[in-house]
């Protein structure tokens, strides 16, 4: 929940991806139509599941669809840890959004406390089988890898941890894997280079133009 449309406008005009790398921005819906001007690939924070109803405070997939966005996440752990999100409706949101022509980045991952407790790969099998029974391994799906105990707590998982994850991933819905989770430009190029590591979901270290642009260049010296 950052950037309003005219602090949109001014991050969208200074960043310019470089050589070789897809950078989608994933602005607060209410900048949606200021970020689409730059001409960037823009995507939405979140999509119902709904083409329309009685449901307040939520955005339909044809929607997003007539404004000229790109895609849009679902699941993410915020939405997951405060409002409620569980798997079924990710996998719903997920479902509604391909059927509508849009492209989805799906989040998984796990809390410290089921890591601790052996529970990672438990946990990432019911994630993604929901989505993968909903949406199945279609080409517009991205699944983002994001270990809930590394998200703004400065913690990020080891490059081992990453790879291990995202190969496991891999094992059970066959489409790329994002790693989100404190990605920031001084880890970025670790964490890229390691096998099975198709991108990066980039939270706080995004916020930054520089920061941003300087993550997207450890992934285009990989490409």
């Amino acid at each position: 929940m950052f950037k309003g449309p005219r602090e949109t406008r001014a991050f969208c005009d200074a960043f310019a991806p470089p050589e070789g790398v897809e950078a989608v921005i994933c602005p607060p819906f209410v900048s949606l139509a200021a970020a689409l001007e730059s001409g960037h690939t823009i995507f939405a924070q979140n999509v119902h599941w709904a083409d329309e109803g009685a449901f307040t405070g939520e955005i339909s997939a044809p929607m997003l669809r007539e404004l000229g966005i790109a895609g849009a996440i679902v699941g993410h752990s915020e939405r997951r840890q405060y409002f409620g999100e569980t798997d079924e409706t990710v996998a719903r949101r997920a479902s509604a959004a391909i059927e509508h022509g849009l492209r989805v980045i799906a989040c998984v991952g796990e809390s410290l406390e089921e890591r601790e407790a052996g529970q990672m790969e438990l946990v990432l099998r019911v994630q993604v089988e929901a989505i993968a029974e909903a949406a199945g391994p279609h080409e517009r799906l991205v699944i983002a890898y994001e270990p809930v105990w590394a998200i703004g707590s400065g913690l990020t998982a080891t490059a081992d941890q990453a790879r291990d994850a995202h190969a496991f991933v891999k094992s059970i819905l066959d489409v790329p894997v994002l790693y989100g989770g404190s990605v920031k430009p001084d880890n970025a190029g670790e964490l890229l280079a390691e096998d099975g590591v198709d991108g990066a979901l980039v939270g706080g270290g995004s916020l930054d133009v520089e920061s941003f642009t300087a993550i997207c260049q450890a992934a285009s010296s990989l490409s």
